[in-house]
């Protein structure tokens, strides 16, 4: 070739025309149920009728508590007053025992005056096992000097043997309670003998001598 040829125009690739979407249109949703609006005194009336609930519920457990209470005051009286009323009763079961032995050795048949003493020493000494169960203690007073915390004076006496103020009898006997007083021992306490003073009659005995 002389000349140049040209060379045959390359086919035009297919061009692909452009693939139109048609836009999705979309269903409208179906709306929610508008929630009906509450008549406002209607929404009153509720509310009012709930607080008479509650409060007709706090009123019934009021009642109930105060029921209970109550019941638990009258018990309270109830056995404080059984208390009162049988504090004793452990201590008059011994005494009871006590009177039973003393009765017995009262009825003995045949009984001389020896055994009887011997029956009221034994019940005597059962009597005394039972104080000391209820921590009474007998208070020591013969031969003690004077103590007004322990001993009451029911009269004194001259003596030369004693020492003034010491105890030289004993009406009855003193307690103690837990180291309580229960009861102030009764007593004779000594004083000193007074000196004695001449009489009119010795006295001019006396200076009749003299001269």
């Amino acid at each position: 070739m002389t000349s140049k040829e040209k060379s045959p125009p390359e086919e035009n690739p297919e061009v692909l025309e452009p693939e139109i979407l048609e836009p999705e249109v979309l269903e409208p949703e179906e709306d929610a149920p508008a929630e009906e609006e509450k008549d406002p005194i209607e929404a009153l009336q509720e509310q009012l009728k709930k607080k008479d609930e509650e409060l007709a519920k706090q009123k019934n457990d009021f009642l109930r508590e105060k029921a209970d209470l109550e019941n638990f005051r009258k018990r309270l009286i109830k056995d404080k007053a059984d208390a009162v009323q049988f504090a004793n009763e452990r201590l008059l079961k011994d005494l009871v025992q006590i009177d039973d032995n003393l009765e017995r050795a009262l009825n003995a048949p045949n009984a001389s005056l020896q055994t009887l003493k011997e029956g009221v020493e034994m019940i005597q000494k059962q009597f005394i096992s039972f104080l000391k169960s209820q921590k009474v203690e007998p208070i020591e007073a013969m031969g003690k000097p004077f103590d007004p915390s322990l001993h009451e004076v029911m009269t004194q006496m001259e003596s030369e043997e004693h020492d003034e103020n010491t105890v030289m009898q004993e009406y009855s006997k003193g307690y103690t309670l837990n180291g309580r007083i229960l009861r102030s021992a009764k007593v004779v306490t000594a004083k000193k003998p007074a000196k004695e003073t001449p009489t009119p009659i010795e006295e001019e005995n006396v200076e009749g001598k003299e001269k």
